[in-house]
Order: structure tokens, then sequence, then C-alpha cells
């Protein structure tokens, strides 16, 4: 491993520099294929799109502060608060989980040197970052999306809403699908396919099972998605009636169809959130994880059962009582795996010795929001006060407890827990602490009071209100805690850039943490390992036998795979080595292939269909050049 320093392990691992190195400079980024390359621009485009969804939100929150505010314009303010939900969902949770933590972290703890499908990571970053900006191209420009995330016809309809807003929207999104859809492909192939030997499917690391839960819901759930937005074009653009009710169409059909996608992308949203939680708990408790076996079901459980709950967004539509009762029955059972989770996670943390540095404060907090969160969202399974709290902003407090509070806090704990292995540097420990307290105060008085307004019947989306209704007091608190829970975002970011230069070197494993990539260097070499890893237990770093004999076989020159760009697959099940891969080294093409998709989506906004048909064609050309090189060593 990094740690030997015997004169034929640095033989070894100097050959493998030569053969992973990478490109140098700005070119190097450009083209990478390197996972933790790739993760990192996932990383920091994504905190880009975190930073702007926080200003919309506290625009937001300012235009509340007080009735009859005038700070944004009604146009100005759908456009904002619809961008906010869309940032938040498509350009920051998801790609800040699946694309930075999965993939910086995923080949790490499984003991791989690369994704599957090194160039369709590059590619799916690409596309990322492309729809991102084509999405605020059209807020830059006064078009941006104005009919909330959600998007219902007819309001987004040609007929309501005839400029280009809706467009950007329906475009963007399927735009933005394609790279999720990639990179969850790629998160599904590497954890069953290059897992080091002996790591079985039982002994694989809980954050791996939550990413392959996500990962099969991303690619079950797009679908429904980039369908609905495909009709809704089909309607804006070329006269179809998908949802149009006068020519036998329906509105349902997008709410059906948007939300099939809608609800299993709550726990899409979540599920990392659980994952990055099993990794950090056991490490700062000092003891594994309670009912391992149960917790991995239950993530596997949580995914499959919510693609059975969707309907309960739409208790107010006028379903058939037989079909909503359904709906709000799965609503309620599926919170049995959740509490199966929220059990061992408790549990192993009082049997345990909690040592409460930072990134176990943020599990804490997330455990805190998560169960109220959930209490709110068992109320709203319930159809007769679903139908009086729906659309206030009693849904709006519960919604954020769940997606604020109990996902984004296990991203910023992760962000502390793993900035040691990606900097080699530590961060500042009273700082840390300082933001969470900071975040976890704005959180609850931000979004607590949101339940009360909300029964006192005030309705989500609204512009401003008058001073009689008796709204004031809550709304001046409400504002008051995002700027807190602003500040405290704000002391994060500032206090891991300066650690990033300042901070105390890491060594390998400085929290003595259980998984593999606590194994390697920090910040890790480009080739991962100079021997892969060989793997006993669910927790290989606390197991000595399996790192003493890994030190033994990169002596004798066993499991160095130096040759080339290679890597290790094995078996399915239980992880024994099947064949050694050659994977691709850096490349161009994938950035220029999303620059072309980027064009065509363009020239299909501005209905040059002949020229994006074109565009296309250069597509297919470069796919072929695509499939046509094989992949290299040195």
């Amino acid at each position: 491993m990094a740690t030997v320093v015997t004169p034929r392990a640095h033989e070894h691992a100097e050959r493998l520099e030569r053969v992973w190195k990478a490109r140098p400079g700005l070119l190097g980024w450009l083209t990478t294929t390197d996972h933790k390359r790739i993760g990192l621009l996932y990383f920091f485009t994504s905190l880009t799109f975190f930073g702007a969804g926080g200003v919309e939100a506290l625009l937001l929150r300012t235009q509340l502060l007080g009735p009859n505010q005038r700070l944004l314009t009604p146009e100005a303010y759908d456009q904002i608060f619809t961008m906010h939900g869309i940032t938040m969902i498509f350009l920051f949770v998801i790609p800040m989980t699946t694309g930075a933590f999965g993939n910086y972290l995923i080949p790490l703890m499984i003991g791989a040197r690369d994704m599957a499908f090194p160039r369709l990571n590059a590619i799916s970053y690409w596309i990322y970052l492309g729809s991102g900006l084509f999405l605020y191209a059209g807020l830059a420009g006064g078009h941006g999306p104005n009919a909330g995330w959600f998007d219902y016809v007819p309001l987004a309809s040609k007929a309501y809403n005839p400029a280009i807003n809706i467009d950007f929207y329906g475009y963007g999104l399927i735009f933005n699908g394609v790279s999720s859809t990639a990179g969850a492909i790629n998160i599904i192939v590497t954890i069953l396919k290059l897992r080091a030997p002996g790591m079985s499917l039982n002994r694989m690391p809980l954050f791996c099972f939550a990413f392959l839960a996500v990962a099969f819901s991303l690619l079950f759930a797009l679908p429904s998605l980039s369908l609905a937005t495909l009709f809704l074009e089909l309607d804006r653009q070329l006269g179809f009636h998908f949802y149009d009710t006068t020519h036998g169409g329906s509105p349902l059909l997008w709410q059906n169809l948007f939300w099939i996608f809608g609800h299993p992308e709550v726990y899409i949203i979540i599920l990392p959130a659980f994952g990055i939680a099993t990794s950090i708990i056991p490490t700062f408790v000092h003891r594994r994880m309670v009912m391992f076996p149960l917790v991995a079901l239950a993530e596997l459980l949580v995914a499959f059962l919510g693609f059975g709950v969707w309907v309960h967004h739409m208790f107010a539509v006028g379903l058939a009582t037989v079909t909503t009762v359904y709906f709000a029955a799965v609503s309620l059972i599926i919170v049995i795996p959740s509490a199966i989770q929220l059990f061992a996670w408790i549990t192993t943390i009082l049997a345990g010795t909690p040592d409460y540095k930072t990134p176990l404060l943020w599990i804490v907090g997330f455990i805190v929001f998560f169960l109220i969160g959930g209490l709110s969202g068992i109320t709203v399974a319930a159809i007769p006060f679903d139908q009086q709290v729906n659309a206030s902003y009693y849904i709006v407090a519960h919604f954020h407890f769940v997606i604020f509070g109990a996902a984004v806090f296990p991203i910023l704990g992760g962000m502390y827990y793993w900035f040691p292995k990606v900097t080699g540097r530590m961060y500042h420990e009273a700082a840390g602490k300082l933001s969470f307290w900071l975040v976890f105060l704005g959180t609850w008085v931000t979004f607590f009071p949101m339940h009360i307004v909300g029964l006192e019947g005030m309705p989500r989306r609204i512009f401003t209100y008058p001073s009689y209704v008796g709204w004031t007091a809550l709304n001046m608190l409400e504002s008051v805690g995002s700027y807190l829970l602003g500040a405290g975002l704000l002391l994060v970011v500032v206090n891991l850039a300066v650690s990033l230069r300042r901070g105390a070197p890491a060594s390998e494993n400085p929290w003595n943490g259980e998984t593999l990539e606590w194994a390697t260097s920090s910040p890790p070499p480009p080739y991962n390992y100079a021997v892969i890893p060989t793997v006993s237990s669910a927790y290989p770093m606390w197991d000595r036998e399996d790192r003493e004999h890994d030190v033994a076989r990169l002596e004798r020159g066993e499991g160095v795979l130096a040759r080339g760009h290679e890597t290790p697959a094995s078996t399915v099940q239980d992880a024994e080595l099947d064949e050694v891969l050659a994977m691709p080294p850096h490349s161009l093409l994938p950035l220029l292939l999303g620059i072309v998709l980027a064009l065509m989506f363009i020239m299909l906004l501005v209905h040059h269909y002949l020229i994006a048909l074109g565009i296309v064609g250069v597509g297919a050309l470069g796919l072929a050049a695509w499939h046509g090189k094989e992949p290299r060593g040195e």
C-alpha cells in the first residue's frame, strides 16, 4: 500500500505513476477520465450552483420578510423560485452526491482504479455542466422557467405561457437527464463488477449499497420525466395535445408522469445521505454498524417502495378513493425501512463511544431533522389532512426538513469527513463546529415556523401577502433564520478553503476510518492503489491481517497490474477475480460530444430543427470515433 517504502515497492509505484499520470495544466482537466478529477469537477460545479440556489432562496425570503414587499416583480419571483427548486434538485443534490461523492469515493471504497466507463464518466460531467449553463442562460436573459420546478400544465402550456421560458425547462431537463442516466449506469456497473477480490456483496460498504439503490432509482425514474417533458415540448412546438383537454388530452397525465419520477426523486436525494451517515457513524463511535445486513436491505427497500407512493402528491385532484387509499398505505409502509435505519444509527451511537467531531455533529443534526421531516411526512400520508394542507407552507416545511435538513446535512458532514483524504490537509475543528451550529439553528428557525404559517392558511408559491392576515411575525422569523443559515454555509466554505492552504498535513487515515479509501495516501495517487487490495470483512481497515497481506503482495509484485491502464473485474456476487480490463486514458472526445449535444438543444430551442438534425449527424460521427479508438496503456 502507500505506506510501503521498500525499493521494490517504489519501483512498482513509479511505473504506475508513469502509466496513470494525467496531462498537465488546463488541457489535463478538459481531457481527464480520472474518476477523482471528474469527482472534483462535479464538486466545484455543483457547489457553485448551490451558491446560486442559496442566493435565490435569500431573495425569496427577503421578498417575504414583510407584507407587500416589492423587491422582486411577480415575473422575477416566479422565475427565481422555479430556478431555486430546479437548481437544488437537478444541479446540486444529485450531481453533488452521485457525481462528486460517488465518482470520487466508490472506486476507492471498492478497491478499483477507476469507474467502469471512464469516458462515459467524463461526458456525463460535460453534459451536466452544459445543461446547467443552458438553464441559467434562460434566467440571465429574463426567460427562466417560471411555472415551478414541477411545471404543472396547463400553466406551462403554450396557451398560458407562450414565451420560451418553459422550453428552457423542457429541453434543459431532458439534457440534464442524459447526464444522470449515464452516471447511474456507470455506478451500477462499477459497484457490481469492479469490487476488490474478496469484497462479496455482504462485505460491500453500506455507502455503496445506498449509491447502488440511488443509481437503479435514477435509471427507472428518469425516463418518466423525460417522456413528460418530451410530450410537453411536442404540445408546445408541434401542436400535439397530450395535455390539452379540448382535444382529448389530460393535465393529470403530466402529474402522473412527473410524480412517477418526482417521488422516487425524494429517495434519490435522501439515500446518498443514508450512505454517508453509515460511513461516518462507525468511524466516530468506534464500533461496527448495528444490524449491518438489515440496513443494507432497508436502503434497497426504500428505493423500491419509493416507486409506489407518487399519487400521495395528488390526493387533492379527485382520484377514486380506492386509489388514494392504496397510495396512502404505501406511504406509511415506507416508514418501516426508514425506521430500521434510524434505529440502527441511533443504537450504534449509543452503544459506541462517540467522539463528537464536526462530521458526526452533522450526522446527529441529520438524524434530528430526518425524524422531524419523517413525522410530518406521515401526517401528509393521511388523506383528509393532506387535502387540507396541500399547496400550503406546511408542505414547504416538510419538504425542506427532508431535502435540506436530512439530505444536505450529511453532504456537509461528508465534506468535512473526506476533506483530509481529498486534500491531504485537516480542517479547523472549532470553525467546523461553529458552522454546524449556525446551520442547525438557521435551519430550525427558517423551516419550523413554516408548519405553523401553513396551518394558518398561507399558500406556497405566494408572491406577497397583505398585513392583516397575521403571517408577518413568522415570515420575518423565517427570513432571519435564512440569513443565519446562509452565514453558517458561508463559514463551511471559508473553513475548507482556508484549510486547503493552511491546514495541518493529514495522514492516510486520520480518523481510523473503516473502509478502503483510507488505505491509500491523502490525496490518493492517480492509480489509487499500488496493489489491488484484498478484502475479508465489511470493515477492511479494521482488519489488520488484510492490510499485512496486501503489503506482502506488493513486495512480491502480485496484484500490481502495472503494464498499462488496467483494473481488475470481479464476479458480481462473490467478487472473485474475473478478468483484467484495459481502461481508456485521457480523451478530448467527451468534451467535444458534450458541446455537440449542447448545440443541438440550443438549435431546438430556437426552432432550427434542420440544423439540430445536422448536429446529430456530427455527434454520430463523434460516437463512431469514440468506439473506433481502442484503449491503450502507456
